[in-house]
């Protein structure tokens, strides 16, 4: 337990003459998890992969002293790192799409470091990662192991990239967002095997937005503004008696126990946990439509299947549902249980097996695209892997005007710039390209191109997953503003319970493919009839911190 795994003094991160990451130290015990934690853009992301040789091209990185496990690695180059990562760091990435190869299966993807850094035979690297996949609680591992990224659910892509993290045991790991878009049950395995790692004597670095998920794994936080380290300490001291104003304002914009309609954002610029309701708007502004208002877009029965290698897998079976004018049905269940294909079933990308989808009273699901395409421009969506959903040969403005034209809106620059400040993005990013952004920043421009064409229906899926609690704030006000201007129709889909209680008018669970039961969300979280759902919401993590004399965090 004696000295550090990764030691930084003084790291400086810059591209094209502009430093982002200012003067970070950084200590990485063995069997310590240290927690990196600030806004979107605050230098988070391009610190982790500094740590691992990956800063980007045309990054320049500078440091007084960067040390990895007693290695001096500053000037290294990418043939050495090639040979450091993996054996001696480990590294998970938040956008899971993105980072895995979709021409190869996940067992040749986690395997392949087995059988180049061991030396393992075929059949026991095979072995080795059908292990993995059972601890990480992936469904029917011996069939997942030989499916393509392209055929899993966002949280099955995600543990698949901590497999591979974890394959070799490195000293350290670093992990970044590796939560996003899981389940609360499955994030509680994950986090787990964080801590396990851990224990085994690995230095872990988690980076996350989720300030509950910090809360209670982290031993130390470091909180990270404009590329500059605000505030470090034991995790009870930081966020039990936070000092700095970031540090504050990310607390503040926390949106558990806020209730319906009550806006998230004033809470955050008071940078006052204290005063979250009672600074905000009351709920009586925020009232939402009456439960009796007619459907805009219902769901009949809907059945869907898929055929597999096993066999037929049934992702959607006899579900019902209805979305209103003016309200939000939210959407909960474990990763895979069916809420991604039931939003595409409801936006009519794919035909039902059995059942039907109307909109505003009329058929939708059976009919020809030819048909569908004149109101294709109702209903928009945002899905939860944003850079999987946009062209990739298109910037940020071309992306945006063609919602707009699409959706009958001028595609002018000035419309452009009203989209980008509608999310809070400034006007200079409309000249950049997605994969120059970060994963909130990319996940805010999803957002505006399905803002676009002003539709009446708003499918989102994950829409806040990858953005820290004060822009995710300012996203959930605006959905709720837009709300009440424009009489949107909302589902809402979420694993982050806290989330989807603050956003909800309804809840409906699913699991395994079946709605278990919805009704009005404040009586299903008060009273679950289902034990599957009063297990979520008891597993669900919450911002809470005891602790020892030495301020660990209690888990729970």
């Amino acid at each position: 337990m004696s000295g550090a795994a990764l030691t930084v003094r003084g790291l400086h991160i810059g591209f094209g003459g502009t430093e982002v990451v200012r003067g970070v130290d950084l200590d990485l015990a063995p069997g310590r998890i240290v927690a990196l934690v600030g806004e979107s853009g605050s230098g988070k992301s391009v610190t982790a992969r500094a740590l691992l040789g990956l800063a980007g091209r045309g990054a320049l990185v500078d440091a007084e002293r960067f040390e990895l496990d007693g290695e001096d690695v500053r000037g290294a180059g990418e043939r050495r790192w090639r040979r450091l990562r993996g054996a001696k760091v480990g590294l998970v990435l938040q956008d899971a799409l993105a980072s895995l190869d979709p021409l190869r299966p996940i067992g040749r993807e986690i395997g392949d470091a087995l059988r180049l850094h061991l030396g393992l035979r075929p059949a026991a690297a095979r072995q080795r990662v059908l292990e993995l996949l059972e601890r990480l609680e992936l469904p029917h591992p011996a069939l997942t192991i030989d499916r393509r990224s392209g055929e899993l659910s966002g949280g099955m892509r995600q543990r698949a990239l901590i497999a591979a993290a974890v394959a070799l045991d490195p000293p350290v790991l670093v992990a970044d967002e590796p939560t996003t878009a899981l389940d609360v049950g499955v994030q509680a395995t994950v986090l787990q095997l964080l801590r396990e790692a851990a224990d085994r004597g690995a230095a872990v670095l988690l980076i996350s937005h989720d300030l509950a998920v910090v809360s209670g794994i982290a031993d130390e936080i470091l909180v990270l503004a404009d590329g500059t380290v605000v505030e470090r300490g034991p995790t009870a001291a930081v966020l039990g008696a936070p000092r700095h104003a970031a540090t504050r304002a990310l607390l503040a914009a926390v949106p558990t126990e806020v209730p319906r309609g009550v806006p998230l954002l004033a809470a955050a610029r008071l940078a006052d946990p204290g005063a979250r309701v009672a600074g905000s708007t009351p709920p009586a502004q925020a009232a939402m439509s009456p439960t009796g208002t007619a459907p805009i877009l219902e769901a009949h029965g809907l059945g869907r299947a898929y055929r597999s290698r096993g066999g037929d897998v049934t992702a959607v079976e006899d579900v019902s549902v209805a979305l209103r004018p003016g309200r939000t049905l939210g959407l909960v269940g474990e990763s895979g249980s069916g809420k991604t294909t039931l939003a595409r079933l409801l936006l009519a990308l794919e035909r039902p097996d059995a059942g039907v989808v109307r909109f505003d009273g009329a058929p939708w699901s059976e009919l020809t695209e030819a048909a569908r395409r004149p109101a294709r421009r109702r209903i928009g969506a945002i899905w939860q892997d944003p850079y999987g959903s946009f062209d990739p040969r298109w910037g940020v403005a071309r992306l945006l005007r063609d919602a707009l034209t699409a959706g009958g809106q001028p595609g002018d620059d000035r419309a452009v710039r009203e989209l980008l400040d509608l999310v809070r993005l400034p006007a200079a990013l409309a000249a950049g390209h997605p994969l120059e952004l970060s994963g909130g920043q990319r996940q805010r421009v999803a957002i505006a191109r399905a803002l676009a064409a002003r539709p009446e229906v708003l499918i989102a899926d994950e829409p806040v997953s990858a953005l820290d609690v004060t822009v995710q704030a300012a996203v959930l006000d605006l959905l709720d503003e837009l709300q009440r201007e424009r009489g949107l129709a909302m589902l809402f889909i979420s694993h982050d319970l806290g989330v989807v209680r603050h956003m909800s008018d309804e809840l409906a669970v699913m699991r395994h493919g079946r709605i278990l039961e919805q009704g009005e969300a404040e009586q299903l979280f008060a009273a679950p009839q289902h034990a599957y759902t009063a297990a979520l919401i008891r597993h669900s993590p919450r911002l809470a911190w005891g602790g020892d004399a030495h301020g660990t965090p209690s888990t729970r």
